[in-house]
């Protein structure tokens, strides 16, 4: 196999600058190749090559769209038994981690450790270890623990010995004891979010937590994956070492990091779910379904995200599929998503069953959405709920659901009883989705918005484009706090969307229904946030109650009165 691209690799790590701005694009051309992969892997590797060169050729290149293709080139060649070509590759990816920490979500060190791997296979000791030296410097710069710099200086001693070549000054330093591991300012700086959860990925064998479960097929699994969120955390931004704007490695101080997973057998699981409404004001939880593009690590951590910036006193608990996590596996995540809702209909069940909880609610993102539509169809025909009986769910939120849009409204009369309210969130802005509806012969998507925004009489359609979006993540509805309000206002309230801040009604529709348009910059949101959770927990009720909280925590005057006038009108006053 003799592709130019394979001579230079990387060449997109010289070609993008650092600051390069993230640019939508309407269809990248994925879905072609995900049936190349299968079909024929050598004709695969010179698509790849093309949209890597149409990639590269523009100014604002997405680096999470040139990293993916050049992950998906690597598991190729190996698959082809290039594993050299791979390691190299795969070491370059683990420095283009590193470069774009400001947009990739990737932990570089498994990258670093794969690739020295794949060398010493191939039975290049030298390559090994010069990217275990790499490996080494960013471990001790991110504060890895003692045994994980420990296991790594021992490959580089080994590998230094069999080429006769002296320790380089790193490893001298840290084998001498001087790199323990520990966070060099000692302090703590965060604070714990324990999420439910359930899967169906199968577990990978890896230990490290952010690897614990891949993207394979697995049967259902409980447990509890524990979450820092940093005391420094900015509410709607999930801060992580390799996102956005942040540093290499995660720093519980100052990122969002999954700390560790624990698989629980049913009855430990719900056992210890039944607890957690010991002590809390409210027996509420909310399930939130992550989207296409995510793995069980970054869904950890949005639940918990959303959880800890809604100030939330109930549970949080994720139901996470096996997605591929990766941009060019749109079809393969359509794949397993469907099965997935079966198997998320029967924990729904188990979970209103026994969890102790007295409101569940739900939220589901994106390609999620096909799971959950699937899940409570299923329940609604399999229990025999009907219009008119008490509702099993309090608020069921569809963000940007990537759902046909005729499928969805065809669900939604089934789907209706089985919850207190029905809220969409659309956006006209969403990339993911529109790349989705060229994917689909041009089918409209229930999660568009502006002119496209669905409408039904059962379901309150909010129309989010003013938030813009993030791109691939397309997650404006959890990076924005001010969309973290509003669902906070659901679950407390289960307000109509008229009595809820910044929405704007707009009945210029063919059927007369209304759809509500979020205004941007109205709410004060991350002040109205911690507002509505001390007003929640204080279980206010009036106008006086509401002045009397406000003016004793907010000292803005100005602000107060805005926050006043706010929530007068959540409450209905």
């Amino acid at each position: 196999m003799n592709r130019a691209f394979f001579g230079a690799i990387l060449a997109c790590g010289l070609v993008l600058g650092s600051g390069v701005d993230v640019k939508a694009q309407e269809d990248p051309g994925f879905a072609t190749l995900a049936y190349l992969v299968d079909a024929d892997p050598d004709a695969a590797l010179d698509r790849i090559s093309d949209l890597l060169d149409a990639a590269q050729a523009e100014a604002d290149a997405d680096p999470r769209v040139i990293f993916d293709l050049y992950r998906l080139a690597a598991d190729l060649l190996i698959e082809g038994a290039q594993i050299e070509q791979a390691a190299q590759i795969i070491a370059q990816l683990a420095a283009f981690a590193v470069r774009f920490r400001d947009t990739l979500d990737v932990d570089p060190v498994p990258l670093f450790a794969e690739a020295a791997a794949l060398m010493e296979s191939e039975d290049n000791q030298r390559g090994a270890r010069d990217v275990l030296i790499t490996m080494l410097d960013q471990q001790r710069d991110g504060a890895e623990p003692a045994t994980a710099i420990a296991d790594t200086i021992r490959d580089i001693t080994r590998l230094s010995e069999a080429l006769n070549l002296p320790l380089p000054p790193s490893a001298q330093i840290a084998a001498e004891g001087a790199i323990d591991g520990t966070r060099s300012d000692g302090t703590g700086g965060f604070r714990e979010v324990d999420v439910y959860y359930a899967t169906d990925r199968a577990q990978s064998g890896k230990d490290r937590p952010s690897e614990f479960y891949g993207n394979g097929r697995g049967d259902l699994e409980l447990g509890v994956a524990t979450v820092t969120v940093p005391e420094i955390h900015t509410p709607g931004v999930l801060e992580a070492p390799s996102i956005w704007r942040l540093e290499f490695r995660a720093d519980p101080a100052k990122h969002v990091v999954l700390q560790s997973i624990e698989p629980l057998d049913p009855d430990s699981f719900y056992g210890r779910l039944q607890g957690e409404f010991t002590d809390r004001p409210e027996r509420e939880a909310f399930v939130f379904i992550h989207g296409y593009n995510v793995r069980f690590d970054q869904a950890a951590r949005r639940a918990a995200q959303m959880a800890y910036d809604m100030n939330y006193d109930g549970v949080p608990v994720l139901y996470s599929w096996p997605s591929f996590g990766s941009t060019v596996k749109y079809v393969a995540d359509t794949a397993v998503v469907r099965l997935s809702g079966r198997r998320l209909s029967t924990f729904l069940e188990e979970l209103l069953e026994r969890s102790g909880a007295e409101t569940i609610h739900v939220v589901a993102h994106s390609m999620g959405n096909r799971a959950l539509t699937d899940a409570l169809e299923l329940m609604a025909l399999r229990m025999g709920i009907k219009e008119g009986d008490e509702p099993l769910l309090g608020q069921v939120v569809f963000a940007a659901p990537d759902v046909d849009a005729g499928l969805f409204q065809e669900m939604l009369p089934t789907i209706h009883p089985l919850a207190e309210r029905l809220t969409l969130y659309a956006s006209d802005q969403d990339w993911a989705l529109t790349a989705s509806r060229k994917l689909h012969g041009n089918a409209l998507r229930a999660g568009l918005g502006g002119p496209f925004t669905l409408t039904n009489p059962v379901v309150d359609s909010v129309d989010m484009s003013q938030l813009g979006d993030d791109m691939l993540a397309h997650s404006y509805f959890a990076d924005d706090s001010s969309a973290l309000a509003d669902m906070m206002t659901l679950f407390w309230q289960n307000a109509d969307p008229i009595e809820r801040c910044g929405m704007q009604e707009d009945r210029d529709t063919d059927d007369g229904l209304p759809i509500w348009r979020y205004q941007s910059g109205v709410c004060a949101d991350r002040n109205l946030l911690s507002v509505l959770a001390h007003l929640r927990r204080a279980q206010v009720t009036s106008p006086l109650e509401v002045h009397e909280i406000i003016l004793d925590t907010v000292l803005d005057v100005d602000l107060a009165q805005k926050l006043e006038s706010v929530v007068s009108g959540i409450l209905g006053e």
